[in-house]
């Protein structure tokens, strides 16, 4: 049974692709396909060069748009960095912070994903931490080790009024673009574990916690997978750039709900 105080989310992250010509193919795709939607919340995260694109088609549609990253620092000397308040500006409503591929290829520490929530949050942004482990970890059972060591950094360094307007994606770094998916069961059992976690850190808030999962969410697994109890919705990779495989992971997030 889903939990009333959750409504389900659906956040493609767009990654490196597209031109405006292609982005904007898609962007006028999804609006028209999504706006009758009503019980699901959807947004893109697009590359930074294609959000005045989002916000110039995405205004009067129901689905919102949001960043990929966020720089660590409001403002200043910062070479290739984007702000906070520059996102605002353009009407970003979410920021993927933490990413798999941002710890992994471009060295970001839990501390640096700390110090990015807190100027998302800041500007208004609501973040989405993502959490997840390798298939190394996995395979040596440490999967709720290592996410309960990412989830303790941040849960340690905000206040809780700032924990409650957290998104939290498990992202399992072995599903990611390459084909393979977790089971519901195994999605369940780490979106309960993190579900946990919160509330021990703080009692109250678990309850109305989103929790997404991400690692290979396509239109033929959507709906088993949100179906489990705890996974409220996806963040959506390479189905995210078809408009119609995107779509039909939003319905799986409405079926799943409504049932």
């Amino acid at each position: 049974m889903k939990n009333s105080q959750r409504r389900p989310l659906v956040v493609g992250n767009w990654k490196m692709h597209g031109t405006l010509v292609s982005a904007g193919d898609l962007l006028n795709a999804l609006r028209t396909s999504l706006q009758q939607n009503t019980a699901v919340d959807v947004a893109v995260c697009a590359p930074f060069v294609h959000l005045p694109l989002c916000r110039e088609l995405l205004t009067i549609s129901g689905i919102r748009w949001g960043a990929q990253n966020v720089s660590a620092y409001a403002q200043g000397a910062y070479t290739g960095e984007v702000a906070a308040s520059m996102l605002a500006e353009l009407g970003c409503h979410y920021v993927l912070i933490g990413h798999s591929e941002r710890r992994a290829l471009f060295g970001e520490t839990d501390a640096v994903v700390v110090e990015k929530l807190r100027q998302a949050l800041a500007a208004g942004i609501t973040p989405i931490l993502c959490v997840g482990e390798t298939l190394a970890e996995r395979e040596q059972g440490s999967t709720e080790a290592v996410i309960a060591g990412q989830l303790a950094a941040v849960l340690s360094a905000l206040p809780a009024g700032q924990l409650a307007q957290l998104v939290v994606a498990y992202e399992p770094v072995w599903a990611i673009g390459t084909g393979k998916t977790a089971t519901p069961e195994q999605a369940q059992a780490v979106h309960a574990h993190i579900r946990r976690q919160w509330a021990a850190a703080q009692p109250g808030q678990a309850e109305a916690l989103i929790v997404l999962y991400g690692g290979s969410v396509k239109a033929d697994n959507a709906r088993l997978i949100f179906a489990q109890p705890d996974v409220d919705g996806g963040l959506v990779g390479g189905a995210a750039l078809d408009a119609s495989q995107f779509c039909a992971i939003v319905n799986a997030a409405e079926q799943a709900w409504n049932h």
